[in-house]
């Protein structure tokens, strides 16, 4: 059969040579594990077709490929060949698949914007992109530093001096780099210049300071940087760097041996004595003609600069205070002939400055011919449309200037520009579709929405993920290796997604490429309690538990913040026995009571702490002080002996019964040293490790995509080796919020974003918010620094709001800071809604786990934006921040303004919809007013839409069989529904029951198909409710008999059907229809 597929698959592979010798380009099958993988190679360029949507591109200059995983691509063989064809002509190599033309100019060296095109279509938009389009550092240009490739360090302004739009702050931690793309006009040494500042560090030193400089990932040579007069104060330091012509990776980094905590504001590579460039040389990237480029990459002048203080742009901002005598300049490469073209500019037109909101215009520039652009006003600063004037341009390479010479000029804002021939449109912005940070820590929704990072998904349908930085991975043994050096020579491994507005598609090329999302065990997705405050054993057992009981809410994971740690209530490595006398007694109870424990790490040690010496001893004494306290010692996980020390710490909480861990990486300052890998996702790994033997299914509740170092506590800056591994092992704790309306409502497009942007499905916010803003006093009492203290609470309507949105999130957990989060704490309409919407999330799990499942498998999260599911609809676009779907099915508007009642604006795809608690049926393609009491909230099921609940309450997940399960139903089409079973901590046996609604004939008919799989599930009575029901049936068919009249019943009120069918076995399929 193997070698059946692969004769197959060179037979549609055809190779068709013309201009060009055949040896020059060839196709093969790499010998190494795994399915066949279709390999073209072209003299140093080497592209692999993974799918139709997925090309891997990779180019060695010493002609060294890596077939080895990566720590991010550890799945790249297990994809499915896919056909492709590969020609070559007039110097260009093609790849075409059934979605995607690639094209590269053969002998064209690195890739770049101006040697590798690929065309695809985002919908039925025609895109042309050049994915490796990047900032060449020319000999004898400005680089500003915050233009280049970094990681670990963010871009600042809190200093003067700089040029550009700031300087990388920090160099604070090993592995902190930046990389140029250097191009050398000829082989010879020249000299690598950096403009620095080099105050007063944190660490209280004022010296001379060193960084690591390398070409090509060769020998690296240390760069000084003398101390200056303070950080206001800018100054040069060279080093010679031997290049060969052509173009080369420079990097700049901290490594091991180097002191860092410097300011870089910009590099040079100068011929010998040459002086260091102007801020008018500055370094900018070349637009393709044909390809939509960012406006900040292009050259600015006067006042212009870079905001970022409006949404909707595509990049990293958008040029704005574009005023008198300011000007933008961009190089346009690839022109093919000399001729007339269009500029088009993507811009917004708001009331401007000058108090006026009118058409402005601009006179644009290109070869000594000036024509003016028009650029009418828009409806406000947030909303975005393009103009175009014609542009008089050579073959080859052309500079267009748009200029603002009078007070009135211009005045607006540009976020991309674009050439195309004459008469042709605007090509789409390269528009990110969502996008992740390490955190939330510390936002307030009522200022705003926070910055994130953009990731894989993009309205164009294209994202290269560059996976250059990744070092090497073992899967089996978790063994991290360095990639080999290339000689000298340039390298670049980056894998070019093309889905086009097929979003499922490019999320499952992402989980088979990088992982999938974790399935999580199945308890994992009931109910969780979690809150700041010191708790005690009794607590728990003698007033907490015995009350979620009475009260009637379930509960399945109970988390322990800080306080139960001994001797340090922060940093402890032991349970405190004043608190939990007999804690592997608790956790036992705890499990008796359907309970999993989780308990709060904070990453450092105390020097007086009874565990340290033995830590210290396995570290081999590189344990090291921290500015974590007086005596403090934090942890590099880099480092094999550390990490060893680290991780045996939580070896006798284990042994005592806790299930796993939830590592707030928030402020102590142990780091991970290990290059090629992100920190968090290399820690969150050895959590899960840790935790699997006792969870099944190991995995971590943890901060993700980045490191404490980069960019702090909540660290909204991208590290260069990505977000791309830590949705195998980790939950996202999404950080410490301030509880608001506002940060309510930006959470309800923060969870669908982050996994759009990620292929995260596991997200979990605090419920209720973390950090009080209301000052309201609660209802207990506790002991802080020797006072006492009141707990705080939120206004009843937020708390039950937010409850609301906990049902329909990922994973909901109850957290807070001293703030009570528990239904009995608030007054009787919130208590209601808070109990009867966590029993609903209790009684989801069924439906949860099979979402949670899909996305394991397919890479589709639980969460989705409007735009997964109805990706030619605008109006999806425009409801993402408000509204999101909760499977396949079911849409979820969450109310997020204060009152018992409120309305909210629903925008409702094409299609029926069916309010899942009124009853109440919508109209599609409409944006609707729903009000909604406490007691409901805005959520619909499509046409023919299908969930599975729980049919009665249960006090959690584990010790309670699905006995008793509801499949509910909405009227208006046909539709179908796979519930998945395990034992809820493997797959090893697992069973999918396929569940059909069909309306035919005037019958309407939900059929439970018998299990295909190996999970013997329990004996189960099926319920069924059919929603819209206009008036009660004569009669209600179960199987092939008529039902008894007390089988059924009709609620006039939300028109519900619910017909309950006889118990059977777990196996036994079941047809309700009437």
């Amino acid at each position: 059969m193997r070698t059946r597929t692969a004769r197959s698959i060179r037979r549609a592979c055809a190779l068709a040579v013309a201009g060009s010798a055949v040896a020059a380009v060839t196709v093969a099958t790499p010998a190494v594990a795994g399915p066949v993988r279709q390999t073209v190679t072209a003299g140093n360029a080497r592209f692999q077709v993974l799918s139709p949507t997925l090309i891997r591109t990779e180019y060695a200059g010493d002609g060294r490929f890596t077939d080895a995983a990566t720590f991010n691509a550890v799945g790249r063989g297990a994809f499915t060949p896919t056909p492709y064809t590969s020609t070559v002509s007039g110097g260009v190599l093609t790849i075409r698949t059934s979605a995607t033309t690639l094209t590269y100019r053969l002998n064209s060296g690195p890739f770049d914007g101006g040697n590798l095109e690929v065309r695809t279509n985002a919908g039925a938009t025609p895109v042309l992109a050049a994915p490796w389009r990047h900032l060449t550092c020319a000999t004898g240009a400005r680089c500003e530093a915050e233009d280049l490739t970094t990681d670990g360090l963010g871009v600042a302004t809190d200093h003067s001096g700089y040029t550009g739009e700031g300087f990388l702050a920090g160099f604070e931690s090993t592995g902190n780099s930046v990389t140029a793309d250097v191009l050398a006009p000829a082989a010879g040494t020249y000299s690598l210049t950096a403009r620095y500042a080099n105050g007063q560090g944190g660490d209280g030193q004022h010296v001379t300071r060193t960084l690591s400089v390398s070409v090509d990932g060769g020998a690296a040579q240390k760069l000084t940087l003398p101390a200056t007069a303070d950080w206001n104060a800018w100054a040069l330091a060279s080093v010679p760097v031997t290049l060969g012509a052509g173009h080369h990776s420079v990097r700049l980094e901290r490594t091991a041996g180097d002191s860092g905590n410097v300011n870089l504001d910009g590099l040079a590579v100068l011929t010998t004595g040459a002086p260091f460039p102007p801020a008018s040389a500055r370094a900018f990237t070349g637009c393709p003609a044909g390809v939509s480029c960012e406006a900040e990459a292009g050259l600015r002048s006067g006042s212009a600069v870079v905001a970022t203080d409006h949404t909707g742009y595509a990049g990293r901002g958008f040029v704005a205070e574009l005023n008198r005598a300011s000007t933008l300049t961009h190089r346009v490469a690839d022109v093919p002939a000399d001729g007339t073209y269009l500029l088009h500019v993507r811009y917004a037109n708001g009331t401007g400055g000058d108090g006026r909101h009118e058409t402005r215009t601009a006179p644009v520039t290109a070869n000594g011919v000036t024509r003016t652009l028009s650029l009418p006003a828009t409806d406000g600063w947030d909303a975005w449309q393009s103009a175009s004037v014609p542009v008089d341009l050579k073959a080859g390479t052309n500079d267009v200037v748009l200029a603002c010479p009078e007070d009135t000029s211009c005045h607006v804002n540009i976020d991309t520009v674009a050439v195309t021939p004459a008469g042709g449109t605007a090509p789409p912005p390269h528009l990110a579709l969502g996008g992740y940070r390490r955190g939330l820590d510390g936002v307030n929704g009522d200022n705003g929405g926070p910055s994130t990072t953009e990731g894989l998904l993009h309205s164009d349908g294209w994202y290269l993920l560059d996976d250059t930085p990744s070092a090497l991975y073992d899967t089996r043994t978790r063994a991290v290796t360095q990639r080999p050096p290339h000689g000298g020579n340039p390298y670049q491994d980056g894998y070019l997604f093309t889905f086009g507005h097929d979003y499922k598609a490019g999320l499952r090329d992402l989980a088979t490429l990088t992982g999938p999302p974790q399935l999580l065990p199945r308890w994992a997705y009931g109910v969780w309690y979690s809150e700041y405050i010191d708790r005690t054993a009794a607590d728990y057992r003698d007033t907490i538990l015995p009350r979620f009981r009475s009260e009637g809410v379930p509960l399945d994971v109970l988390v322990t913040d800080t306080d139960f740690k001994a001797p340090d209530t922060w940093n402890g490595w032991q349970v405190d026995t004043a608190k939990f006398p007999d804690p592997a007694g608790f956790f036992a109870w705890s499990k008796a009571q359907g309970l999993h424990n989780n308990l709060n790490i904070h990453p450092s040690i105390m020097g007086s702490d009874p565990q340290f010496a033995r830590a210290q001893a396995t570290a081999k004494g590189k344990l090291a002080k921290s500015n974590c306290g007086t005596d403090c010692y934090v942890f590099d996980w880099g480092d094999p002996d550390q990490l060893k020390a680290y991780l045996d710490l939580h070896a006798g909480m284990m042994r005592q019964g806790n299930d796993f861990w939830w590592l707030d990486w928030c402020c102590d300052a142990s780091r991970s040293s290990l290059p090629g890998v992100t920190p968090d996702a290399w820690i969150n790994q050895q959590y899960a490790d840790l935790a699997a033997p006792a969870t099944g299914r190991g995995f971590v509740i943890s901060r993700a995509y980045g490191s404490l170092q980069a960019g702090g506590y909540g660290g909204p800056t991208g590290l260069a080796t990505g977000p791309w591994a830590d949705k195998r092992s980790t939950l996202h704790f999404t950080g410490d919020t301030s509880s608001t309306w506002g940060t309510l409502r930006m959470e309800v497009g923060i969870t669908p974003a982050e996994s759009a942007a990620t292929g995260m499905s596991a997200i979990s916010h605090d419920i209720g918010g973390h950090n009080d803003t209301t000052g309201l006093r609660g209802s207990e009492t506790y002991t802080s620094g020797g006072q006492q203290h009141q707990t705080f609470k939120l206004p009843d309507d937020l708390y039950a709001r937010w409850v609301q949105l906990g049902t329909f999130q990922p994973i909901d957990r109850l957290h807070s800071n001293h703030s009570d989060r528990l239904p009995w704490q608030y007054g009787d309409a919130a208590k209601s809604s808070a109990t009867k919407f966590l029993n609903l999330r209790e009684n989801l799990v069924p439906y949860t786990y099979t979402l949670a499942q899909e996305a394991a498998t397919t890479g589709v999260p639980v969460v989705r934006p409007t735009y997964l599911e109805y990706p030619e609809e605008p109006g999806a676009y425009a409801a993402a921040q408000s509204e999101y779907f909760y499977g396949p099915d079911m849409l979820v508007a969450p109310v997020t303004s204060p009152g018992a009642s409120a309305t909210t604006p629903v925008w409702f795809p094409p299609g029926q919809w069916t309010d899942y608690f009124t009853g109440k049926t919508y109209t599609g393609g409409t944006t609707q007013q729903v009000t909604s009491d406490l007691g409901t909230m805005p959520v619909f099921l499509r046409a023919g839409g299908i969930t599975v609940t729980r049919t009665a309450d249960v006090t959690n997940d584990v010790q309670n069989p699905l006995n008793r399960a509801t499949v509910t139903v909405a009227p208006g089409g046909s539709g179908t529904f796979s519930l998945y079973e395990d034992n809820g901590v493997s797959s090893a046996r697992s069973s999918s029951a396929k569940i059909t609604y069909t309306e035919r004939s005037g019958a309407h008919t939900v059929t439970v198909a018998s299990p295909v799989g190996s999970f013997q599930a329990a004996p189960r009575e099926w319920t069924v409710k059919f929603l819209g029901v206009a008036s009660a049936p004569d009669r209600v068919k179960v199987g092939t008999g008529w039902a008894p009249s007390t089988a059924w019943k009709w609620d006039a009120a939300t028109k519900t059907l619910t017909v309950t069918a006889p118990a059977r076995p777990g196996r036994a399929p079941v047809t309700v229809s009437y």
